[in-house]
């Protein structure tokens, strides 16, 4: 049986990863009076960007290249193309949409933030969100006595794995599942903060430096997450640590936020209106 204490933490981990996501967007929207296209953007970006462009390039080096066993067998090696890439291709993602789609929205600078929930939530609705409800379903399906429907129509590999998955549910400790939502939590938080400092360096003159700030930052972060992994650290350590990295980037971009936000002129000359 998987304990209920597991599905209940999938539960949680399922409501972080899609519905938190889709609660900022329409708290932005509603409360900001942010625009919705960036968010849809962000969603288009990230799918583009990381999931076929850069893991395009991950199957070229890591699986053709001559270079592709090193890197892999390295760790240091590893973090730094890992973290590179994926520094390279979501802030260049960024980047280009705001110079682009996103011009037109650049008068309002919390569509920086409805940009970054989109990008950081599709994320979340496919790594976390589709993966609980997967989870919830498959361990319903044990806890219910009908777990044999998931395998009576596979055999060798594809049979092995399934029987492999259904035992990870039975045995993994409770608390694992909702880490989940916890490194969510985090990395929503930073795909909104890369968000605002790739925002400044299109929308402010002479900011271009905040652009490559927020790809070293990116590529830093995930570094970090490659090589503290592989000393075997604690779990709940590791998504503290974690989540102590997104909060010293959000409040970088937070003291970005207060030196280069202007309201937009609209919104200014409507409250100078009502004061009158």
């Amino acid at each position: 049986m998987v304990p209920q204490l597991s599905i209940i933490f999938m539960i949680i981990s399922a409501a972080v990863g899609i519905i938190l996501p889709i609660a900022v967007c329409v708290y932005l929207r509603i409360r900001k009076k942010a625009d919705l296209p960036p968010f849809v953007i962000g969603c288009v970006v990230f799918f583009l960007f990381a999931l076929i462009l850069e893991s395009t390039v991950h199957q070229l080096v890591l699986g053709h290249s001559p270079a592709g066993e090193t890197i892999q067998n390295t760790t240091w090696l590893y973090a730094l193309y890992g973290g590179l890439m994926a520094g390279l291709f979501e802030e260049t993602g960024r980047y280009l949409a705001f110079r682009t789609v996103m011009k037109r929205y650049g008068g309002k600078d919390v569509n920086s933030l409805m940009y970054g929930i989109g990008h950081g939530g599709i994320e979340s609705i496919l790594l976390l969100g589709f993966a609980m409800i997967s989870n919830i379903t498959v361990s319903l399906m044990i806890n219910g006595g009908t777990a044999s429907q998931l395998t009576e129509n596979l055999s060798g590999d594809a049979l092995t794995q399934m029987q492999s998955s259904i035992d990870l549910l039975k045995t993994t400790p409770s608390y694992m599942f909702l880490l989940g939502g916890v490194e969510r939590l985090s990395a929503l938080t930073l795909h909104m903060a890369f968000s605002v400092f790739v925002w400044f360096s299109v929308f402010r003159k002479n900011k271009f430096s905040l652009f490559i700030i927020a790809i070293l930052l990116h590529a830093l972060v995930d570094g970090l997450m490659v090589i503290l992994q592989s000393t075997g650290m604690n779990t709940v350590l590791l998504e503290v640590c974690i989540m102590a990295m997104a909060i010293c980037v959000a409040l970088w971009a937070v003291k970005l936020w207060k030196d280069n936000h202007i309201e937009p002129v609209a919104e200014t000359e409507s409250a100078i209106e009502a004061e009158e």
